[in-house]
């Protein structure tokens, strides 16, 4: 009775590892076709690294409609007012790009900054949201870390030139 029991177990247990072998495993990066638009994007975040007070820090987003129909965005909302947002206006077919510009105002910001523009569409995915960030100088400060800049490199091609002087007197 045992013996029966434990093959019988033995049998459903090799049926079952049979079956999971045989189920086809999707990679990892395989995507499905969603029905309706889908919105993707190239980056999400942009790093602009510093910049002075007062400059407009622009960058292009592109994304790609990934979904079966036409993607629209409706609206994009912005974080701050210094941020201006510009977009493809027309559908974006299935398959195709298009764009969205961010234009950052650094005027009155000062440090680190993240400025998140929400866009509105009708993606299956719901909103999405990409981001600006980096961090904002005084424009005094900035003249002042390319004076320190420069006198760091003059120091460095004179005690260069002393070197190379050192150098030469030993040889003669």
């Amino acid at each position: 009775m045992k013996k029966a029991l434990v093959l019988a177990l033995s049998l459903a247990c090799a049926g079952f590892a049979a079956q999971a072998q045989s189920a086809s495993v999707k990679p990892a990066n395989a995507q499905t076709k969603v029905a309706g638009p889908q919105i993707q994007f190239d980056e999400m975040k942009y790093d602009f690294g510093s910049a002075k007070q007062g400059e407009v820090v622009k960058h292009v987003f592109k994304f790609k409609n990934v979904g079966t129909q036409p993607l629209v965005i409706s609206n994009i909302g912005v974080s701050c007012g210094c941020t201006t947002p510009e977009w493809t206006k027309e559908p974006v077919m299935p398959g195709k790009t298009g764009t969205i510009t961010a234009n950052f105002n650094t005027a009155g910001k000062m440090g680190i900054q993240n400025k998140v523009l929400t866009i509105e569409s009708n993606s299956a995915n719901g909103n999405a949201m990409v981001s600006v960030v980096g961090e904002v100088k005084e424009a005094t400060a900035m003249a002042s870390d390319k004076v320190e800049s420069a006198e760091l490199s003059e120091k460095a091609k004179m005690k260069s030139e002393d070197n190379k002087l050192k150098v030469k007197a030993k040889k003669s």
